[in-house]
């Protein structure tokens, strides 16, 4: 058995990624929790053998305290990026499984429509200006511009934020078929799915 700590995102949960750990199968750990009541399948943005899962799992849950959504849950308000970089420095091995954990058809058709719905954003909706430059929840060495309020310029070509995400999650190893966009770039340290709804809700505080 291995101890392994791992980050999960949930295409039904935006914002939320769950911080846990477990002494088995990432991949079987993830189907346990889709059985839990979760309307969809849980994916792995990141997730490595460790030395001791309590203490990595323990730090990594009081260094993102103001985050976290409930104390008695694991789910927290933050990028994936952000747990990850820990994580890395106290890895033994990467143990992400790049492909989806899903077992029909039906459950793949369901991930791919949320994830088409989540990526209409435009971006006036979060006050990001043209010219704005997005880094990539999979490293900063992935950048884009934005052009238009829907398009961004990414390797010399104009695009959607949805395609050029997927087209860097291909080149990390991942297989996913799908991905949300507003959910893997980021501007001024936020996702712009997370400085969308901040926005949002500053507004409706107002």
């Amino acid at each position: 058995m291995t101890d392994t700590v791992y980050i999960l995102t949930n295409s039904s949960m935006p914002d939320l990624v769950k911080i846990g750990k477990t002494s088995g199968n990432i991949q079987d750990r993830m189907r346990q929790l889709y059985q839990t009541g979760v309307p969809l399948p849980f994916e792995c943005f990141y997730a490595a053998e460790v030395e001791s899962y309590d203490k990595v799992e323990k730090a990594l849950h009081v260094a993102f305290g103001d985050h976290r959504e409930n104390p008695k849950r694991e789910f927290f308000r933050i990028s994936p990026d952000k747990p990850k970089a820990i994580i890395k420095l106290l890895e033994l091995r990467d143990v992400t499984p790049r492909d989806e954990v899903v077992d029909t058809p039906e459950e793949q058709r369901a991930i791919n429509k949320a994830k088409s719905i989540r990526s209409r954003f435009k971006f006036e909706f979060a006050d990001i200006p043209l010219g704005a430059e997005l880094y990539s929840v999979f490293g900063d060495q992935y950048k884009c511009s934005v052009v238009s309020n829907t398009r961004v310029e990414f390797r010399g070509e104009t695009t959607s934020l949805s395609r050029s995400a997927l087209n860097i999650a291909h080149e990390e190893g991942f297989t996913w078929n799908a991905i949300s966009g507003p959910e893997y770039w980021k501007f001024e340290g936020e996702t712009l799915d997370e400085r969308r709804r901040r926005l949002e809700d500053e507004q409706s505080d107002d």
